[in-house]
């Protein structure tokens, strides 16, 4: 999971592959709930791991069930026939409205002492509808700060079952979806009716919620969509495992991606068409602006078919979330999109019209939007603008405004707070960028070179780690060539030269912050050692060998960036970086950081040596035939000798920013 300030996505032309997506949020939390107001065991497969199931299995812990998390395993056991917590407990519920809405039902049909806090944004969504049908049945709910908002205090309730309990349903459908789930807790010896009030949003996540209390033995009678009774003596029951869906929201930007990209389609794993979820419908959507989609059991391919796209005017609220997704299509249409009966959105993680507006004019897009509904006009070729896309800290801004990489003027896009994709798709990006291409001279490269010890490895991996970017030391490429010849019985010789090119050439070698991983195992201390350098020159002097690390090298180049640190990264193996720095110190600073380093390992040095032994290597690296050590023609030159690890971080980051001008 990216955790960078922001990720700069350059310039994407095409995208083709396989893509297998997470689990549904929303059957993740309902599930989750469902299983620990049962008695006994549930066995949970393939659920969701973001934020805000972290949230909801926090809580389950904090009232007493047992939670066994095993990868995307979880195994609940249920409060059902058992005491519930008598002392008070406080939840912090996040931003995850999935775990909010339906967590305050459960307690307050239940009783106790408990106060549900989140996030600042949680507190500015409404609660209140959901908070007068609970007091309307009897439950004590007190707002411990502004009325009809998060936070919440909970106390013991007083039942009143003898009659209808309203609810609206034109603001949120989570609302009724947390009454039908908390209900039978309280329906043991008489029905419960819930009324809507009003007309019935997002009707499909509660068709999710009605399949689901069916697998946990609630058989819910719906009379249309404005009467729904719980049957006297519902009881839940332990499915004893069940299978969490992929999440069809999740599937809507590669849905989207197969539309908009060139390429040979891309195929979805972990949803069909015939999925609960509501938004699947998304693509028929997609279909009526030009995707070529084809679906078998838990599969979906999609490809491009009429293009531009076509400008469509679509009734969204079947689809409230997956929409948000058409309105950057759209930006690719022959002509406006409209999206309608979408007020939901105002109330999400983010006044979702407003943001989904003001990110799509910084495009150059034009734009209208009204209470409940938006336009987006399409942006022909030349009309492209780069943009630092704010994501107000909704993952699904993030992932829809990252489809804009793929625009016709070939500018890149800033996504700001990439991470805010924990809350669904921790992947995302990861995901995106393993189907997605570009020219490799859209995909940027630092590089980082100068003489032995000067710190341009630390320096590197920093960088990376705040950009985002691949990392390559290339001066550990010869020692893990060596290391992995000698694990594979090859002598370090000329008679295995062309055996140890070919394992160099595809060598399974990767680099994360200052460790080295050789087919995921940590190498870094044997490579580094005395004998690892020896090894490592027998091995140099082999023209076949260094030829394949030079194409290994080359395929580090992969999106979203690189950064490459060594001697010869600017001058020979990426000669046409954007951005080149030669990172320098006295041989005195860089004697005194060797032997600093040494100690702390517990190896006995000596400064003049280590001095003599960096000034030695200097010379002879300056005047080496191949590749001599020297700054390339248009490298920055940054002598690190007086500055501190953070300032040069800085610097390098303060240059890349400077070429880097987002509108």
């Amino acid at each position: 999971m990216f955790s960078t300030a922001f990720l700069d996505l350059p310039p994407l032309q095409g995208a083709s592959g396989t893509v297998t997506l997470p689990g549904s949020k929303s059957i993740s939390n309902r599930v989750l709930l469902l299983s620990a107001l049962c008695q006994g065991t549930t066995v949970v497969h393939d659920l969701l791991d973001s934020d805000d199931t972290r949230v909801m299995l926090a809580a389950l812990r904090q009232l007493g069930c047992g939670v066994q998390v095993d990868g995307t395993t979880v195994t609940i056991t249920g409060l059902g026939g058992r005491t519930w917590p008598t002392e008070a407990i406080e939840f912090f519920m996040g931003n995850a409205g999935t775990a909010m809405r339906p967590l305050t039902a459960a307690l307050a049909v239940q009783g106790g002492d408990f106060t549900l806090k989140g996030v600042p944004r949680m507190h500015e969504r409404p609660i209140g509808d959901l908070v007068d049908a609970l007091r309307e049945l009897g439950c004590a709910i007190d707002y411990l700060g502004n009325e009809g908002y998060p936070p919440l205090h909970i106390g013991q309730p007083k039942l009143q079952l003898d009659k209808p309990i309203p609810v609206r349903g034109d603001v949120s459908s989570q609302f009724l979806t947390a009454l039908l789930m908390a209900l039978p807790l309280a329906a043991q010896d008489r029905a419960i009716t819930i009324e809507v009030v009003g007309e019935l949003i997002s009707k499909p996540y509660i068709e999710i919620t009605l399949n689901l209390l069916a697998r946990y033995g609630i058989a819910v009678e719906r009379q249309g969509w404005e009467r729904f009774v719980i049957p006297a003596g519902s009881r839940y029951q332990s499915p004893g495992s069940i299978h969490v869906e992929a999440d069809a929201s999740s599937a809507s930007y590669f849905i989207a991606l197969g539309a908009i990209a060139q390429g040979s389609g891309i195929r979805i794993q972990g949803v069909g068409a015939d999925s609960i979820q509501g938004d699947i419908r998304f693509m028929d959507a997609a279909a009526q602006m030009g995707a070529k989609i084809t679906s078998g059991p838990n599969w979906l391919e999609i490809q491009r078919g009429a293009w531009p796209l076509k400008g469509i005017t679509l009734d969204c609220n079947h689809i409230p979330d997956a929409a948000m997704t058409l309105a950057v299509m759209a930006l690719y249409a022959d002509g406006p999109t409209t999206l309608r009966n979408i007020a939901s959105w105002r109330v999400k993680e983010t006044d979702r019209i407003a943001a989904m507006a003001t990110e799509s004019r910084k495009l150059g897009a034009t734009v209208e939007e009204g209470p409940d509904w938006i336009t987006i006009h399409p942006l022909p070729s030349d009309k492209w603008q780069r943009a630092s896309i704010h994501t107000y800290d909704d993952h699904r801004v993030a992932m829809c405004f990252s489809l804009a990489a793929f625009n016709a003027d070939q500018v890149p896009v800033r996504i700001e707070d990439p991470k805010c994709v924990a809350k669904t798709f921790p992947d995302y990006f990861e995901a995106l960028f393993s189907v997605a291409h570009t020219a490799a001279h859209n995909i940027p490269v630092i590089c980082i070179d100068g003489p032995t010890a000067s710190g341009k490895g630390t320096l590197a991996s920093r960088v990376s780690a705040q950009l985002g970017y691949h990392y390559l030391d290339s001066g550990a490429l010869y020692r893990v060539t060596a290391h992995a010849a000698l694990q594979a019985g090859l002598t370090l010789e000329t008679a295995d030269e062309a055996a140890i090119a070919e394992l160099a050439r595809c060598l399974p070698v990767c680099f994360e912050g200052e460790q080295v991983l050789l087919n995921n195992v940590d190498v870094t201390d044997a490579i580094r050692s005395e004998q690892g350098g020896m090894n490592a020159s027998k091995v140099s002097v082999l023209p076949a060998v260094r030829q394949a690390l030079v194409d290994l090298q080359h395929s580090f180049q992969r999106l979203p960036g690189l950064l490459a640190d060594g001697r010869d990264m600017g001058t020979v193996i990426f000669p046409e970086a954007p951005l080149k720095v030669f990172l320098t110190a006295s041989a005195g600073q860089r004697a005194e950081r060797r032997h600093k380093q040494l100690i702390l390992k517990g190896f006995s040095a000596n400064i003049d040596a280590l001095r003599a032994d960096l000034e030695a290597r200097d010379a002879r690296d300056t005047s080496r035939s191949v590749a001599p050590l020297k700054p390339a023609q248009d490298a920055l030159q940054l002598d690190n000798s007086s500055l501190t690890i953070e300032a040069s971080v800085e610097q390098v980051m303060v240059w890349w920013q400077s070429r880097q001008v987002f509108g």
